[in-house]
């Protein structure tokens, strides 16, 4: 791979246990709109998508109304999906209801996922991914099946998918 930021985003990002509300609301929103896409091209657009989408504020991003909308969808930097975008915003509510009955996104995460990070590789599914994507679909979230779900998992780290010849695979298993 020769594209610096992807080269960046593997080695300082995908895969590192990162848990803050925040960044796991980015990630979420980021993802869903990679469905159909590769994570490559979301990437490239990331800067622009946190200028689009007032910097993943997403007390913000949930009042979006049909104007912001029409505004999103004349963004050239952003993917211009009116049905990604809409879900971004119902992700958003329903994101801000996990928190209030969780008091956080992570803890929401934890009761599926435990404290203990899964280490696999050549997956796109499995029961975790399944078991929350279902129950994000039952609480109205689109864009959030189980292939999205997962990837969403590796990228926060509670999946970690890097392969035996990857440095970061030897520096993780080292810590066990």
């Amino acid at each position: 791979m020769h594209n610096p930021l992807y080269v960046a985003y593997h080695d300082e990002e995908w895969g590192a246990l990162r848990l803050d509300d925040g960044y796991l609301y980015e990630m979420l929103i980021l993802e869903s709109f990679q469905a159909g896409l590769s994570w490559e091209c979301v990437l490239n657009k990331r800067e622009s998508f946190r200028t689009a989408f007032d910097g993943f504020d997403r007390a913000k991003v949930s009042r979006y109304g049909e104007e912001k909308i029409e505004a999103l969808l004349q963004d050239r930097g952003i993917i211009r999906n009116r049905l990604k975008i809409r879900a971004a915003i119902q992700n958003s509510r329903v994101f801000g209801e996990i928190q209030t009955e969780f008091g956080s996104f992570s803890t929401y995460l934890k009761t599926f996922a435990g404290d203990a990070v899964l280490y696999e590789t050549d997956r796109t599914t499995n029961a975790l991914s399944d078991a929350i994507s279902k129950d994000l679909q039952k609480r109205g979230m689109k864009f959030v099946g189980s292939t999205i779900i997962y990837a969403y998992l590796q990228a926060v780290g509670l999946i970690s998918s890097h392969e035996k010849d990857c440095y970061l695979y030897k520096r993780q298993h080292s810590l066990l």
